[in-house]
């Protein structure tokens, strides 16, 4: 039985794609190792988003080729955005590569693998609730991808060169996902898609996600339903409205980007920080426990110190439960292409680092208010093996972005682990909480 290891590459989304090729391999009769020495198979899912990401798919191929060297007989696969988008540079770049799959075939993976012909497809690849799945986060929580592709026009962003279109998938296939995972003991799933807000619109149906969450609430297996990635213009007040339901979580993450006028202009952005301001506080009058994640982009060209400082007043009024910065990466084929590269790379390090500064005393601060809370958390796992520190999650803390919860729960951990338990909340730091099981 050959042996594989499928590492996986920036965002939750491709993790999904990597766990429906793991599947697929699963089906197949392949097994399954964690590092890539023991591998027969090693496969690398990359992201092709930015130049960081790009950076570290090369190092991955690098060190995959070098082992290649080293222990013969040994495969390298390589998938992924990055491969979509640079295929003939990275063959040239990487010839020992022994196959290359983009994002339209993931379910022909296997064949890929065993280097047997088939039939390409033409759009990109959007798994249902017949594809196998072997899931790789713990056994509590999981991601449904609800769609693929991108219809927005952000100047700065390559994914719908990458990944084409908008495309919903059905909700009866959701559901029948769901209601698998939640047969498995999921009780947490994450809804995600480049856009969950605009879900359904590609098919000509008003308020989708609306429609979505009302049928999964009939799921009473699954406890909590989060919501990542929405658009700013699509938060619509059925949405709202709905997420005033106990199991969704209170929770959005909304990458608004900037907030000065003339860099959301550039951006083909529709919200500047006056209207981003009104729509929170919008939603913390209607949902007063929302937790709200962003992302920002700093050193777009054109962000000279006056828009830079109208970003960081707009961070210091927001105040955000978490935030995310990415600097500038100047991406071929973009609208912005053509505006440069204007704004240094140390100057953009420099203005990250001044943003995540301001968030780190207001995500302190935020956290204030849970202390001697006493709250459900979902627990994941423990800190090490056959310790009695649990590690969990509240309802205002996303997956692997967010903070975390330390539970102390001496001789507690086997029946805690893979459960939602009432914690008291007992200490803080910046971004994680301390507890114990209450």
């Amino acid at each position: 039985m050959k042996k594989v290891a499928l590492i996986s590459y920036g965002c939750a989304k491709n993790l999904v794609d990597s766990e429906v090729m793991l599947g697929y391999l699963e089906r197949a009769g392949y097994s399954f190792v964690q590092g890539p020495k023991d591998a027969d198979i090693i496969i690398l899912n990359t992201c092709g988003f930015i130049e960081p990401a790009r950076r570290e798919a090369r190092s991955a191929l690098r060190e995959a080729v070098a082992l290649k060297r080293k222990q013969k007989g040994k495969k390298v696969i390589a998938v992924g955005c990055y491969i979509e988008r640079y295929l003939d540079s990275l063959k040239e770049k990487y010839p020992e590569i022994d196959a290359w799959l983009g994002v339209n075939d993931y379910d022909k993976i296997v064949q890929t693998v065993e280097g047997k012909p088939f039939q390409k497809s033409e759009g990109c690849f959007l798994y249902d609730h017949t594809s196998p799945r072997h899931l790789q986060t713990p056994p509590v929580w999981t991601y449904v991808k609800i769609s693929e592709g991108c219809s927005h026009q952000c100047s700065f962003c390559a994914i719908p060169l990458i990944k084409g279109p908008y495309r919903s998938r059905s909700i009866s296939s959701i559901l029948k996902e769901t209601e698998e995972l939640s047969s498995q003991g999921v009780k947490e799933i994450n809804l995600i898609s480049q856009d969950t807000t605009y879900f359904g619109r590609d098919q000509d149906v008003d308020n989708g996600l609306f429609l979505l969450l009302r049928e999964l609430l009939k799921i009473k297996e699954i406890k909590w339903i989060r919501i990542l990635y929405g658009y700013p213009e699509e938060i619509s007040d059925p949405l709202i409205e709905i997420m005033q339901e106990e199991r969704i979580c209170s929770y959005l993450d909304i990458p608004f980007q900037h907030s000065d006028p003339k860099i959301i202009n550039n951006m083909k952005r529709g919200m500047d920080g006056k209207r981003a301001l009104k729509l929170i506080q919008k939603l913390r009058n209607k949902l007063p426990d929302i937790s709200l994640r962003t992302s920002l982009i700093v050193g777009f060209p054109g962000e000279s110190k006056k828009e830079f400082d109208e970003l960081k007043r707009f961070v210091q009024d927001a105040t955000f439960d978490h935030l995310g910065v990415f600097t500038y990466s100047k991406e071929e084929g973009t609208d912005s292409f053509s505006l440069g590269d204007p704004v240094k790379e140390s100057v953009k390090e420099k203005r990250k680092e001044k943003i995540m500064e301001i968030q780190a005393e207001i995500s302190y601060q935020n956290n204030k208010k849970y202390l001697y809370q006493s709250m459900d958390a979902l627990i994941e796992g423990t800190l090490k093996e056959n310790s009695d520190i649990l590690i969990g999650r509240g309802k205002f803390q996303a997956p692997e972005v967010d903070g975390i919860i330390f539970i102390d729960a001496p001789g507690k951990f086997q029946k805690a682990v893979n459960t939602i338990q009432k914690v008291e909340i007992t200490g803080q730091d910046v971004y994680d909480l301390y507890g114990k099981i209450a």
